[in-house]
């Protein structure tokens, strides 16, 4: 007898390339909107101080199996260093919504920029400041580093609420150190 997954991975295999990546950046849309909606729930049931503290120890945990399954995918092992950390940020839920860029490229570190950040965009265009997302970053980000290599030390360049440029919401800078 055929499992509800048997029968729902047996749909997608039918579909096209196309159909295919439209399902992944909707399904992408939908985890992000429900992140929004979670904490939103919780910032009007305490504040907002408890929303993004509650959020910080969530991403924690989420940016250590979000970066082991890129790397099950990718079929890599941990300690590949910045080239791994780079290809799997290309791999990332919010790769496939927000313009994102790696400059500054060498073997031992590299500039991660958010070009363009669905959340923030929104916020701007609703006239809203920016979200202060910074405490919730340092955490995401050096984390997710941490489980490609062990070796990467993460630095925040600029992430709201500090003032950044229009040409980037967020900035990270990665080194290998050892």
């Amino acid at each position: 007898m055929k499992s509800d997954h048997d029968e729902g991975v047996a749909l997608l295999q039918k579909l096209s390339k196309e159909e295919l990546i439209a399902i992944i950046v909707d399904d992408a849309k939908n985890w992000l909107a429900h992140d929004g909606l979670w904490f939103q729930a919780v910032e009007q049931k305490f504040n907002i101080d408890t929303a993004i503290e509650i959020d910080t120890d969530a991403w924690e945990k989420f940016t250590v199996v979000e970066a082991k399954r890129i790397m099950a995918r990718l079929g890599m092992e941990q300690g590949g260093g910045i080239p791994a950390l780079v290809e799997c940020l290309k791999h990332r839920l919010y790769a496939r919504l927000n313009l994102q860029e790696a400059i500054e490229v060498t073997d031992t570190r590299f500039v991660f920029r958010m070009v363009d950040c669905r959340v923030q965009s929104a916020r701007k265009r609703k006239g809203l400041p920016d979200f202060p997302c910074k405490s919730v970053g340092l955490v995401e980000y050096a984390g997710f580093a941490r489980t490609i290599d062990p070796r990467i030390e993460t630095r925040c360049i600029a992430c709201p609420p500090d003032a950044h440029p229009d040409d980037f919401w967020c900035a990270w800078e990665f080194v290998l150190k050892g």
